[in-house]
């Protein structure tokens, strides 16, 4: 693996359930917990609120061997929470207002950089988080990945737009590519003039229940789909799990089509879990095992 330094930005809280269930979640946050447990040691930048929640984050952090110097604490605004309801395995989202990751600090983001930046959409509501990103992007980094996530009313397509163009490569659902584009249409050909339009590295397109597909260098879409038979649980976290490995792939070069697969793969086990993340690092050794005898075998 070539081990590029990965950095993740963004919120980190709790998914809270009807059942009265507690689950870590926040895109970035999945995302680095992901990637840490497949070997990456990403270095995760939030903020959390002094208080239990807080020091839970930091518990759970540590115990996976997780970096936490990144994560910030506040001593005014609390520990991000979401409410979560689900609807035939369908989640829908209450979002907390002024949560501690809305606050992260840009002043002590001076002199970090790496070579890969992840970001979403949902942790840039707020001018202070947004300074911060914007510092860290003023550092350097030689690749950008943005990963949306419209969650109403938190976003504004001026803004996004924005952080598009300032991306190498990104990713998003169909539905939030008709409202960003509008041009409607074949999707692939929306998807095509959208990456050209602005001048994207790559651009991944997910689907729910079809799969995804990728636009990079290749004359035409690379495309995967999940199995029928997969059970669902929730899908909470699935498109997280999905860009994981897809980052994962990204930094150890591995080719684009078995990395949408194995993307795919991954992603179709997490909905068959409660929540977005999973506390079994034999979970992860699983698949990377898999990985691996394929490399193996193929050599």
């Amino acid at each position: 693996m070539n081990n590029k330094k990965l950095i993740i930005y963004g919120e980190v809280l709790y998914d809270c359930f009807p059942s009265g269930e507690q689950v870590l979640g926040g895109a970035p946050f999945n995302v680095a917990w992901h990637l840490q447990a497949f070997g990456q040691s990403p270095y995760f930048i939030s903020r959390v609120g002094r208080d239990e929640e807080g020091e839970r984050i930091l518990q759970a952090m540590a115990d996976w061997g997780m970096e936490t110097a990144g994560v910030q604490q506040d001593e005014e605004h609390p520990t991000g929470r979401v409410m979560i309801t689900l609807e035939q395995g369908e989640p829908s989202y209450e979002i907390m207002v002024d949560a501690a990751y809305d606050f992260i600090d840009p002043v002590v983001l001076e002199s970090l950089g790496g070579e890969m930046l992840y970001h979403g959409s949902l942790g840039l509501r707020n001018r202070i988080a947004l300074s911060a990103l914007e510092r860290l992007k003023q550092n350097g980094a030689e690749t950008i990945f943005l990963d949306v996530n419209l969650r109403p009313p938190w976003w504004q397509r001026e803004s996004v737009m924005r952080w598009i163009n300032q991306a190498n490569w990104l990713k998003l659902n169909q539905h939030e590519l008709d409202q960003l584009d509008g041009a409607g249409g074949d999707l692939h050909q929306q998807a095509l003039a959208f990456k050209q339009k602005h001048d994207l590295t790559g651009l991944i397109v997910t689907m729910g229940a079809q799969g995804a597909f990728v636009l990079a260098d290749q004359p035409s879409p690379l495309q995967v789909a999940p199995e029928a038979s997969q059970e669902t649980v929730d899908s909470v976290g699935a498109g997280d799990a999905f860009t994981a490995v897809m980052l994962l792939g990204l930094n150890s070069s591995w080719p684009l089509d078995l990395t949408l697969q194995r993307a795919q793969s991954f992603a179709s086990a997490i909905v068959g879990k409660r929540g977005a993340t999973v506390s079994s690092a034999e979970f992860y050794a699983d698949f990377m095992s898999r990985w691996e005898s394929v490399e193996r075998s193929a050599d």
